[in-house]
């Protein structure tokens, strides 16, 4: 007999999205699944839907389903209440306005069942929806096999939640999704889980599906909770690493890489944060060099000739240049 899957979805306003998220768990190849939706006090009817699958007189009522509403706290708190609900040996997160292919979870437990690992990570696309009501599917994101999944978290790597299938002890090792988090919940909770001594693979393939709507661009209070919940993920597995003695200095590396991302996001809004940021970088790997979309060839090549620090401070002062002569010429002529 298949073991039990569990899929736990945490709701917030999602009343557009939910039907087919729902809907693709339903639709999976694989049985036993149960769908536990925890509605975290939505205003919309997002409820209503909820209850749709479970009325008797509904053509969707399915006893698979079982969902909890309460206040607002947090997607976190309800990833974690769904859990304490759930009687699976495995567990899928998805949040409600992303969708799974139908043989997703099939491919997965078959995978961890043949390998023995705890947790196994696939690939993942974007589902665009612009505001003129199209709707464009992206290349697939291949998530690729890490040689240290740890540096690579650390570092910066990321996958989307809904590709990810885990044993029921690989979460319960990880100590569960922090509530503290309205931001980066997913990077942390992968590091919990990694930092937990599980044991995680990549399958390729891709069976997830990460919406992006509307209009994507960041505000600057969402820039700033973004940089401040990044920074606290970053603070906390920095001191983690150092109690538990493991802080290598490949480590350090990984986590100035981050720390770099996150100076240079902070330049146009804050100088005095760039450059306290900047130090931290190089305060953890003194002969750091830049990675992933910040190294241009060019880029690469300046950094080998002029050292990071020189370059560094060449872009900077080109940055700012820039931007006080953007001020002036948006600046009205007085008559």
């Amino acid at each position: 007999m298949n073991k039990l899957v569990s899929v736990i979805i945490p709701c917030y306003n999602a009343e557009r999205w939910l039907n087919e998220a729902i809907d693709s768990c339903l639709a999976q190849s694989y049985q036993p699944i149960e769908i536990i939706v925890i509605d975290d006090g939505s205003t919309d009817s997002s409820l209503d839907i909820l209850k749709s699958y479970n009325s008797s007189s509904s053509r969707k009522a399915d006893q698979r389903i079982l969902f909890e509403t309460g206040p607002n706290r947090g997607g976190n708190y309800s990833r974690n209440r769904g859990f304490a609900l759930s009687k699976g040996q495995y567990i899928q997160f998805l949040d409600a306005d992303d969708y799974l292919l139908p043989k997703k979870i099939e491919k997965q437990v078959e995978f961890l069942d043949f390998t023995s690992v705890d947790a196994v990570y696939g690939d993942w696309r974007h589902q665009y929806h612009h505001d003129d009501g199209t709707i464009e599917l992206d290349s697939i994101k291949v998530s690729d096999s890490q040689p240290d999944i740890l540096w690579s978290l650390l570092s910066g790597w990321w996958v989307s939640p809904a590709c990810l299938l885990f044993r029921r002890s690989a979460v319960e090792a990880s100590g569960g999704w922090d509530e503290s988090l309205s931001v980066g919940q997913d990077r942390d909770f992968f590091l919990a889980v990694v930092m937990g001594g599980v044991k995680v693979r990549y399958q390729s393939g891709c069976d997830s599906i990460y919406r992006r709507y509307g209009n994507v661009t960041v505000s600057s209070s969402s820039q700033q909770k973004y940089l401040s919940n990044h920074l606290k993920i970053l603070e906390k597995y920095e001191a983690r690493l150092k109690k538990e003695e493991a802080l290598s200095d490949a480590y350090k590396d990984a986590l100035a890489q981050s720390y770099f991302v996150i100076a240079r996001k902070y330049l146009p809004i804050d100088s005095a944060l760039y450059d306290q940021f900047l130090e931290k970088a190089l305060s953890l790997s003194p002969s750091f060099q830049a990675q992933g979309s910040e190294r241009t060839f060019l880029y690469s090549l300046a950094q080998k000739i002029f050292g990071f620090k020189k370059l560094e401070l060449l872009v900077v002062s080109v940055k700012r240049f820039r931007k006080k002569i953007r001020r002036v010429l948006e600046t009205p002529l007085s008559v």
